[in-house]
């Protein structure tokens, strides 16, 4: 296997999985564009030092898989010679996910595509994409979805490190009167909560939010999923915060639906309670999507609203990436 853009926000969460958890590879390698010469940069994996070598087309020709999770320049390079080269690509970054026929992979939820076609790119989708789909495909199970609207609150790591490096300094500068220095944002985010940070279209969305309804359409192969959504940026360093509102066929009970969650290895069932309510705090660095609290509304029995946090870097990105490369080795040995 190889890992380029070892350095990058995601390199490193893809880096810390690999090292985590038990998969048998018999050889790894680290490339980062930016390293000229060996020996110059090392990393630790698995207890023991790593050289991260510079990067060319030599190097990794003999890869069985590849993760890029560099610049989207070098992706891009890199991604496309996946075919002639005979490796498996995972594009870490959302280098690929504008092209209609690249395949966007939820493992747990439409993997069987590594079977049927054997795509030698995949593409790991948006974080909400990866969240909001296991969460409508354990629904779906079991019942008919007649609209969904989810409201987003974003963290300032979906900016990497960047905007987390902004978020803590304006924190600290509003803290102590000082004055605030922006970049990655536009406005303050510190202490404060915006309506959008991306050039909006016509109708007034960004391109992430159509990228994720475009994204959830694919995973299902819908041409018209019944989903709308809007994405609010908050003063939070990681976790994807969700509010869903649900529309559906059926008249369940809120019981029918903790049940469903709590059969699923991806979710973790977890009541709110004063003390200890389903947070961003309590979920970072979780591996899990946590589904808080669940209201029916009395009127319509058919409505209910799902309150669900889930860390964007594990199970929001190289933890699903992680379950592809499982899932392709099945692939590939099959």
């Amino acid at each position: 296997m190889a890992l380029i853009g070892t350095d990058t926000f995601r390199g490193k969460e893809m880096k810390n999985v690999l090292e985590e958890k038990k998969f048998s590879f018999d050889k790894i390698e680290f490339f980062d564009p930016d390293v000229r010469g060996e020996y110059s940069k090392l990393i630790q994996f698995r207890g023991e030092p790593r050289v991260i070598l510079p990067l060319d087309k030599s190097s990794i020709a003999d890869s069985d898989l590849v993760f890029l999770a560099a610049d989207k320049k070098t992706n891009q390079e890199y991604g496309k010679l996946a075919s002639g080269n005979k490796y498996l690509a995972i594009d870490l970054n959302e280098t690929f996910n504008a092209e209609e026929n690249m395949p966007i992979v939820v493992a747990g939820v439409n993997h069987d595509i590594l079977l049927k076609k054997k795509p030698p790119l995949i593409a790991n989708p948006h974080s909400v994409t990866i969240i909001l789909a296991h969460l409508f495909h354990v629904l779906l199970e079991q019942f008919h979805l007649l609209k969904a609207v989810a409201f987003i609150l974003q963290p300032v790591s979906a900016f990497d490190e960047s905007g987390i490096e902004e978020l803590a300094n304006q924190s600290f500068a509003v803290l102590s009167s000082a004055s605030v220095s922006k970049r990655i944002f536009k406005t303050q985010i510190a202490f404060n909560l915006l309506s959008h940070t991306e050039a909006m279209d016509k109708n007034g969305f960004s391109p992430s939010e159509k990228q994720i309804i475009s994204e959830i359409s694919r995973v299902f192969d819908a041409k018209a999923f019944p989903l709308s959504l809007s994405i609010i940026q908050a003063p939070v360093f990681h976790t994807y915060s969700i509010m869903v509102y649900l529309e559906l066929k059926e008249t369940p009970d809120i019981q029918m639906f903790e049940n469903l969650f709590k059969k699923s290895s991806y979710f973790k069932m977890s009541p709110p309670s004063a003390s200890c309510p389903v947070s961003a705090v309590l979920v970072a660095g979780k591996d899990k999507i946590f589904i808080g609290q669940i209201k029916r509304e009395e009127s319509h029995p058919n409505r209910f609203w799902i309150w669900t946090v889930t860390d964007n870097l594990t199970r929001g990105s190289a933890l699903n990436a992680f379950e592809i490369l499982e899932n392709s080795h099945l692939a590939i040995s099959s």
